[in-house]
């Protein structure tokens, strides 16, 4: 069984119904080789001062160069893609919110190892979640063409549904293969790894996750995008970084005020009162 590709044309409710059935998809080109150029370009200086990994998880050949948001504008805007957000918010329906989870570049180096086969939820401490509560909403966008000879993603369609399982063989997996500009969208829950690059080239990735709101991020978002940046950014990117109430009583500061009050220097007490997590369509 293939990776299913699916069209930046496809709906949102299109969109959850492959995903829940097969844990992982493509939507092909569903952003401008311009935007994933500029990101490229924001982040070059960063990803060059980025040391490789230091074990074989994180990639010897690999390196991971995170702070997005502080650092590149035009990540932003995938950050914040309307689609992208609108999926998410149906796969992690049962939280009344959902937040970024991490932003990263993935950059596999020439004659890299593959990665060990995992599941990403496995950062909540390997905590056993009903196999019906999806805590994340991944993706992954294509920032060079995806080949399995370069490193392509590799997953395990359906595996989501799977029980839990620590040696998992990259011979059950499949290949993303996908162009420039194509998003992988895949479960927190399903069975992946980064491929082995046998190229000469490096595949770049730009992996960018949600979670739900009452779970702590994996990139620690108010330290990772400093206040005189925070304090440029809109109030939506703000929420979605995790300025936000993220369920009833969670993430208020000092006497009961909202995130956002308080780093817009405004007083008052809030209410716990928060609007549920619903899909836009």
């Amino acid at each position: 069984m293939g990776v299913t590709h699916l069209p930046a044309a496809a709906t949102a409710k299109e969109i959850h119904a492959v995903l829940a059935a097969e844990g992982a998809l493509v939507i092909d080109d569903l952003a401008s080789v311009e935007l994933i150029d500029r990101i490229a370009s924001e982040m070059a200086d960063h990803v060059d001062a980025t040391p490789y990994g230091s074990d074989d998880f994180s990639g010897r050949s690999t390196k991971r160069t995170g702070a997005l948001i502080a650092r590149s504008e035009a990540a932003r805007e995938l950050v914040m893609h309307p689609l992208i957000l609108d999926v998410a918010g149906r796969l992690l329906h049962q939280a009344t919110k959902y937040q970024v989870h991490l932003t990263q570049i993935i950059s596999i180096g020439p004659e890299s190892p593959g990665q060990s086969i995992h599941r990403d939820e496995w950062a909540f401490d390997f905590f056993p979640f009903p196999s019906d509560l999806h805590p994340q909403c991944n993706t992954i966008w294509a920032m060079t063409d995806f080949t399995e000879e370069n490193g392509a993603t590799r997953v395990i369609p359906g595996s989501q549904d799977w029980p839990v399982k620590l040696d998992h063989d990259v011979s059950e997996t499949v290949p993303v293969e996908m162009t420039k500009g194509s998003c992988l969208l895949y479960s927190g829950k399903v069975y992946h790894g980064g491929g082995a690059n046998r190229s000469d080239t490096v595949r770049t990735g730009l992996n960018l996750t949600y979670c739900v709101a009452w779970l702590r991020q994996e990139e620690n978002q108010y330290l990772s995008c400093p206040p005189e940046i925070t304090s440029t950014l809109d109030d939506d990117l703000l929420k979605l970084m995790g300025y936000q109430i993220g369920a009833y009583a969670l993430g208020y500061v000092d006497d009961v005020r909202d995130p956002l009050d308080a780093l817009r220097g405004a007083t008052g007490a809030m209410g716990f009162g928060v609007e549920p997590n619903v899909p836009t369509g």
